[in-house]
């Protein structure tokens, strides 16, 4: 038998295995404190039962962990049932040479890569490289919508500031996949809008396994000052200040929350410390919550407004965050971080194919949004369809 985590988004620490039990902690490397990623692979094991036992924290998800049967392509939860916070049983079948195992359902550049060939070639795309990463890999970055330079407004989508926070990265695909749909909105959005998307903010940590929240000295989610230390941050801060196709109206950045607990398990937009930046993510909440189809359950009313639970002054004392920083930018209407919990949404499963339906979700509440902003009302000929 092999446990390793010799793959893209691996992370794991074998202490010692002792019969049918494994002791195990997730590696923190850089990490300030304590997070809860691990990701990895167990082969020769068909047949056997292991318990799996972590010895750093409560690190297992509300769900037990994500379970893949085809090298990390897909991701099914394996279930509470089977797990505790601290550890998880699983039976191998016969003829399962390989399982991967995660706190999550990972999701790197080889997800990213088979995306774009599902969707490619439509004419309403542009894939690109925002920069390089300090490691010399390409960092994404995928234009959409009206792409000729005659867009009446910019939209910017940020997503894995934190690296390890993967399902807004499935969310990510349902919003692209909306604005490329052959209806009402999808129309009006490629007509009107032109998105800069970018999919991996700390690319590196993404494809090493990193934890990314709370890195040492200081995190991408914390580097928005006027003197980054990432290249990633900084040429994010260069393009969006650059006019050019539209002014920027709207800048949303993807998250997802801690493991388990009031905060943790349902989705939410973090309030911002600015009166007018408050209001308009609480008239944006009000358009995401009568735009939902999905099955991810979303009520404005569960917004964090600043000043409460973990939303306080102390919790940004480390840097300045894109969605702290992007209402700077002049001209910008709305500026938002969101909340995807990793596995558990208000009671409902949050899953790759929910995930993807919630962005799609976001993607017809920006369409409303925008069509109802005053610089935009003139362009529109219909309301959205709903």
């Amino acid at each position: 038998m092999m446990i390793d985590c010799a793959f893209p988004g691996g992370n794991i620490v074998v202490e010692k295995i002792e019969g049918h039990s494994v002791f195990l902690r997730q590696d923190l490397r850089d990490t300030e404190g304590f997070w809860f990623y691990w990701c990895f692979r167990v082969c020769g094991a068909a047949g056997r039962t292991l318990t799996f036992n972590f010895t750093d924290g409560q690190p297992v998800g509300v769900r037990g962990p994500g379970v893949s049967l085809d090298e990390g392509v897909t991701w099914t939860w394996l279930g509470a049932d089977r797990a505790t916070a601290a550890s998880f049983a699983y039976t191998f079948a016969p003829g399962a040479d390989s399982v991967r195992f995660s706190f999550g359902m990972p999701y790197t550049q080889a997800n990213w890569t088979r995306f774009l060939e599902r969707v490619g070639g439509h004419p309403a795309l542009r894939a690109g490289s925002l920069c390089r990463s300090r490691k010399g890999r390409s960092v994404e970055m995928l234009q959409a919508g009206r792409l000729d330079g005659a867009a009446r407004a910019r939209v910017a989508v940020t997503a894995r500031h934190h690296c390890c926070e993967m399902m807004a990265s499935y969310a990510l695909e349902g919003l692209i996949e909306a604005i490329l749909a052959d209806d009402n909105d999808g129309r009006w959005l490629r007509g009107n809008v032109a998105f800069t998307i970018i999919p991996f903010v700390d690319k590196d940590g993404v494809e090493d396994g990193d934890q990314g929240k709370n890195r040492r000295p200081r995190d991408h989610g914390r580097d928005y000052d006027d003197k980054p230390i990432y290249p990633e941050t900084r040429a994010i801060q260069d393009l969006l200040l650059t006019k050019g196709n539209g002014p920027l109206r709207l800048a949303l950045d993807l998250h997802c929350p801690a493991i388990r607990g009031e905060w943790n398990e349902h989705i939410y937009q973090v309030g911002k410390n600015d009166a007018t930046v408050w209001a308009q993510q609480q008239r944006f909440g009000r358009m995401l919550e009568s735009a939902r189809k999905g099955p991810l359950p979303y009520a404005a009313a569960k917004d964090l407004p600043y000043g409460t639970s973990w939303n306080t002054g102390a919790n940004y004392a480390g840097g300045i965050g894109f969605s702290r920083w992007s209402p700077t930018i002049p001209g910008i209407e709305l500026a938002s971080g969101l909340e995807l919990p990793y596995a558990n949404a208000s009671g409902v499963a949050v899953t790759a194919d929910s995930a993807r339906a919630f962005g799609r979700d976001l993607a017809r509440a920006l369409c409303l949004y925008l069509r109802d902003s005053a610089p935009l009302k003139a362009a529109a000929t219909a309301r959205c369809w709903l």
